[in-house]
């Protein structure tokens, strides 16, 4: 009720500094205790982790890690903050962030701009919550493509005992050449790498850390069929599905609809949803899905549910729908 109201005035401000603002208020909300959401508990064993409830926050809302606790306060069943990177960097230039009202929809091409994964870590000790906390990791946009892995390496050893989960973000629209690491020999050496540093970091802290992929909506099913195979092969813990999409469809003739960047929002759903699917037949409960993509509504979460995921995530949805979609979908689930 009360976003309702605000959110007019929100959406007179730039996006981005609506965002900020956003965030800035929750946490004064949160200090003087005025924000919490009471959400039933509906508990999920996903991974080895049991979750309080299956809806989670998607990456890139908080992407240094500084509101966990205000955020935790609306009801997630788990966080996911990043994407970080080994270095600080200011991200693509501005303006890089745009609503598209008329379909629900967001456009962005922020290019991971974040603070540094050193910084994160300093946020995320300083935090309060003891939920589950997923962490997504980058590589730095000058970091050449060829040697990403080095760059996933350090942020996964940095994290690994700071995240209940680690997800490595391969599929942003808005990192040159970063969605070449989702084919061929290219994601074989990552997923191996990686996968061989996460179980000597299991051994060295005898406690193991789930490994996670991120993959766009914009995959062909060969790349679907390869991905899975690949996920199979290498033992990967889990798979988010999907990041935003290059398609167009649906915003075309709006304003903005034409900017560079990754599609969120409602046009998403239905493309991302059947690329769960798709994986859901593919890896036949092997490993298990996170849906993520268009949820707006309750309903919605639950078609993800259908498609074959077992949690689920929202961001572009709180920005028109509010937080009480966080409580809307775990009573629909």
């Amino acid at each position: 009720m009360l976003y309702s109201l605000a959110r007019p005035l929100l959406f007179s401000l730039a996006p981005e500094r609506a965002h900020e603002l956003t965030l800035s208020l929750l946490k004064s909300g949160h200090k003087m205790g005025l924000m919490r959401q009471q959400v039933a508990a509906k508990p999920v064993t996903c991974m080895g982790i049991e979750f309080p409830n299956p809806v989670g926050l998607a990456a890139g809302l908080d992407k240094n890690g500084a509101y966990i606790d205000a955020l935790a306060a609306l009801g997630f069943g788990f966080i996911e903050i990043g994407t970080i990177t080994p270095r600080p960097q200011a991200g693509n230039p501005h303006p890089r962030l745009f609503r598209l009202p008329q379909a629900k929809a967001i456009i962005n091409r922020m290019g991971f701009n974040n603070d540094g994964v050193d910084k994160l870590i300093e946020n995320v000790k300083a935090a309060k919550f003891k939920g589950v906390l997923g962490i997504n990791i980058g590589k730095n946009a000058d970091t050449p493509v060829e040697k990403a892995v080095d760059d996933y390496l350090i942020c996964l050893e940095k994290v690994y005992n700071y995240a209940s989960y680690i997800t490595v973000n391969i599929s942003s629209p808005n990192t040159k050449n970063l969605r070449s690491l989702q084919s061929g020999d290219a994601l074989t050496e990552l997923l191996q790498t990686l996968k061989q540093r996460q179980l000597a970091l299991a051994e060295e802290h005898q406690h193991y850390v789930p490994l996670v992929l991120k993959v766009a909506p914009d995959l062909e099913p060969s790349d679907i069929e390869f991905i899975a195979q690949q996920l199979l092969q290498f033992k990967i813990d889990g798979l988010i599905v999907t990041n935003t999409t290059l398609s167009r469809e649906g915003v075309e003739n709006l304003p903005h609809g034409d900017e560079a960047g990754g599609l969120s929002g409602a046009p998403v759903f239905e493309k991302s949803t059947a690329c769960l699917a798709a994986f859901a037949k593919t890896l036949e409960g092997k490993i298990p899905l996170i849906g993520v993509g268009g949820i707006l509504s309750g309903e919605q979460a639950v078609a993800k549910r259908n498609a074959g995921a077992t949690l689920v995530q929202v961001y572009s949805g709180l920005v028109y729908t509010g937080p009480e979609l966080v409580k809307d979908c775990v009573d629909a689930l």
